[in-house]
């Protein structure tokens, strides 16, 4: 304790006007080590007295008194050191909490410096500005997007009517010239019948089918 409290600190210490929080944490760390030490020392002294008490016991009354009077003084010694370490305990974390707040408290503070350095470069007016010509600059990318994806106006200056005209005359050929191929059915080599008026009937019966469904057959063909 004598070095502790006489020590006075560091030649740097005192002419900085006090220890830095690290010093501080340093000497209160050596402190509760040293205050550990002494109570083990204690602890060994008390089980020693009363280990003499109980060998002196009743015949020798006078020692085992005296070694119980050591251990009860070596007891109370032992009680303040832990309300000591406790009371030094509570110091050291309330250093370090402050030490850690000071730190965060200076770098937050060279943040704000360096975000006030890069600012002051800044100017609100040219930042508006230039915002303008990227706003600008994508709506004519975007024009540009939109006409290229539309779809080319290539042939619209053809009129539609006509075209549609031009193709119903080409389709319009087509079936001309599927009717002048289809083909007449040649005449039956067999005689007529002899009964006058039925058979000349029925022959013409006859050949008006086979002309229907060879023109149909003609007509599925150019069809298909």
């Amino acid at each position: 304790l004598s070095k502790f409290f006489k020590g006075g600190g560091s030649a740097a210490s005192k002419g900085r006007g006090g220890p830095s929080p690290q010093e501080a944490l340093a000497r209160l760390r050596e402190t509760e080590e040293m205050l550990s030490k002494k109570q083990e020392y204690l602890e060994t002294r008390i089980e020693r007295e009363l280990a003499a008490a109980r060998h002196h016991g009743t015949k020798h009354k006078r020692a085992a008194l005296q070694a119980l009077k050591r251990k009860k003084r070596y007891e109370k010694q032992l009680s303040q050191i832990d309300g000591t370490l406790s009371t030094i305990e509570f110091q050291r974390e309330a250093l370090e909490n402050s030490h850690t707040n000071t730190e965060v408290l200076k770098n937050m503070g060279y943040a704000a410096q360096a975000m006030k350095k890069v600012h002051a470069n800044m100017d609100l007016n040219k930042i508006d500005d230039l915002m303008q010509d990227i706003t600008e600059q994508q709506d004519v990318a975007q024009e540009i997007s939109d006409a290229i994806s539309n779809r080319a106006a290539f042939g619209d200056e053809f009129d539609e009517d006509e075209l549609m005209a031009e193709l119903e005359e080409l389709e319009q050929e087509e079936l001309n010239k599927g009717m002048r191929d289809v083909r007449l059915p040649s005449v039956p080599s067999t005689s007529l019948p002899s009964r006058p008026g039925v058979g000349h009937s029925c022959l013409l019966k006859w050949r008006k089918r086979a002309e229907d469904e060879d023109e149909m057959k003609k007509l599925a063909a150019w069809a298909s």
